[in-house]
Order: C-alpha cells, then sequence, then structure tokens
C-alpha cells in the first residue's frame, strides 16, 4: 500500500499543474489504471496539456490520448475554436509528456473524437473522457467510445454532475443502461463499470442532482461577479470552477 502511494505520489509530481483534475481526481485514475482490468487499450479523451496523460500513461503502463488540440472546449467559457491557442497546448502537451518522461508511453491522436475510432484497435480495457462538454459531443463521446469498452472495464467521466451537457449525456447513455454500473464519483470525476445484466442506476444518479443544483448555482454566482458568495455555498477557494 505504502509502495503504491509512493507510486502515485510521484506520479502527480511529474504530472503538469495546467488541467482542472484535482489531486483527489487523479488519485482515482491512477487507481483504476493500476488495478487489473480486461485486455484492451487505454484510451483518454481531451488531453489538454497532459495532466491526466502522465497520469495514466505511468498509472496503465500505456495511454492512446485523443485531444485535436484547436484551442476549443478547453475550459470554462473557451468553447471556441482558436488555432493560435491550440497549437500553444500542443506544444505544452508535448513539452509535459517528455518532462515527465512518459512520452514513449504516449500516443496522441490529434483529431476530435468522433473521427479517431478507426486510429484505435480492438476494445479498450479504459476510457477517460473530459472531450467536449455539450450535450451532442459528450453523448456521441460516452455512446461511441463507451460501446468499445470491454465487459469489466472502466469508464471515468469528468464534469460529470457539474457540466449541464455531460450531465444530461450520463442520464441519457448511462443512467438507464444494463451495460453500466455507477461506482461513484470524486467531485465531478465520475467512476462506471462496464457489466452486462447491471440493474439500472436511475436512483443512484437521480441522489447526485442536488450536488448538481449546487455546482450550476456556483456557476451562476462566478459569472454574476458574486465569488465569495459562491465560496461560501461549497466552491473551493483555490479553484475557478466546481470541479
Amino acid at each position: 500500500m505504502n509502495a503504491d502511494r509512493g507510486a502515485f505520489a510521484a506520479a502527480l509530481a511529474a504530472a503538469p499543474a495546467e488541467g482542472w483534475l484535482t489531486d483527489a481526481q487523479a488519485a482515482r485514475l491512477w487507481s483504476a489504471g493500476v488495478r487489473s482490468r480486461p485486455a484492451g487499450a487505454a484510451v483518454e479523451i481531451g488531453s489538454f496539456r497532459g495532466r491526466s496523460t502522465v497520469v495514466l500513461a505511468l498509472a496503465a503502463g500505456s495511454v492512446v490520448a485523443i485531444d485535436p488540440h484547436a484551442g476549443s472546449d478547453r475550459g470554462p467559457q473557451e468553447i471556441a475554436a482558436d488555432a493560435g491557442r491550440g497549437d500553444a497546448d500542443h506544444d505544452a502537451f508535448r513539452a509535459n509528456l517528455a518532462a515527465a518522461g512518459v512520452a514513449g508511453r504516449v500516443r496522441h491522436v490529434r483529431r476530435f473524437s468522433d473521427a479517431a475510432h478507426a486510429d484505435v484497435d480492438g476494445p479498450i480495457s479504459l476510457l477517460y473522457v473530459d472531450g467536449a462538454h455539450r450535450f451532442g459531443p459528450a453523448r456521441s463521446d460516452l455512446r461511441g467510445w463507451g460501446d468499445r469498452v470491454a465487459p469489466g472495464g472502466t469508464m471515468l467521466v469528468h464534469d460529470a454532475f457539474s457540466s449541464v451537457g455531460v450531465t444530461l449525456a450520463l442520464f441519457a447513455v448511462c443512467a438507464g443502461s444494463r451495460e453500466w454500473r455507477y461506482r461513484g464519483r470524486t467531485g465531478s470525476l465520475a467512476e462506471y463499470e462496464r457489466r452486462a445484466g447491471s440493474p439500472r442506476d436511475v436512483v443512484r444518479h437521480l441522489a447526485e442532482l442536488p450536488w448538481f443544483a449546487r455546482n450550476l448555482a456556483i456557476k451562476a454566482l462566478i459569472l454574476a461577479g458574486r465569488r465569495r458568495w459562491a465560496e461560501r455555498i461549497g466552491l473551493d477557494r483555490s479553484a475557478p470552477w466546481p470541479y
């Protein structure tokens, strides 16, 4: 156990600070990467500057990182594409992988996720989804890529019960499904196990709605310039957004 903790601490120290994956969420991602999994690739959708990529590469041994680095969908209110911003992210991503010593463990696919299926062969054992947060693209990722997760495999979804689009997509794809077992969340990082015949988890998803409403209220207060009020109802003072 202490060796595992030490390995995770080293991975976290190697990971870049840029990004929205909290330390506690990185620990959950690490745990999913190091435990036994069915045969198949580890895949992430949405890499930004490599924080999650480094953790996954060190935990799982290798990872296919899918991110177009188009400068779009990269953070709160940064939805539109921006080529210059995307190229800067891509350069930082490559530099961060090299600095962490994991460049050889990462295969980067610089495409949008819906165009990248042919770049990944076979089943997926571990899927981390942190792509576009609007309902349509999020649902497409959960369905298209989620269907490729092998039985017994794991899917982790960032901004669950925090982003409106992602949350609606989870209800549309996972809540009523008998293919996914909801294993809980760390902040906005939700974890699912692919297991045929699982009971439908609608009730457990509905139980997250008060926390979802709290996150929407926090976002509204931030946008209204009332950050102190947002902190009073639970926003971490060191975080720009409820993650």
